[in-house]
């Protein structure tokens, strides 16, 4: 499932990141890699931060769905 439907709160690990060559190393180089561990820490107005790789990382609904959970 996308990253931008999992729970608040809930550890979840990174399967696959999608889109574009440049967009998936834009996300890799904010620490979302396959076999990281991503936590959603809150949502706001569709955007998510989330807790990947011991920081706190702001990201939009766009890309949330390109990261597989």
């Amino acid at each position: 499932m996308p990253l931008s439907m999992a729970r608040e709160g809930e550890c979840n690990v990174i399967k696959k990141v999608g889109g574009r060559e440049d967009t998936r190393r834009f996300l890799e180089n904010l620490g979302f890699v396959v076999g990281s561990v991503v936590t959603v820490i809150s949502r706001a107005g569709g955007n998510l931060i989330v807790n990947v790789k011991q920081s706190r990382v702001a990201i939009g609904s766009d890309m949330a769905n390109k990261i597989m959970v």
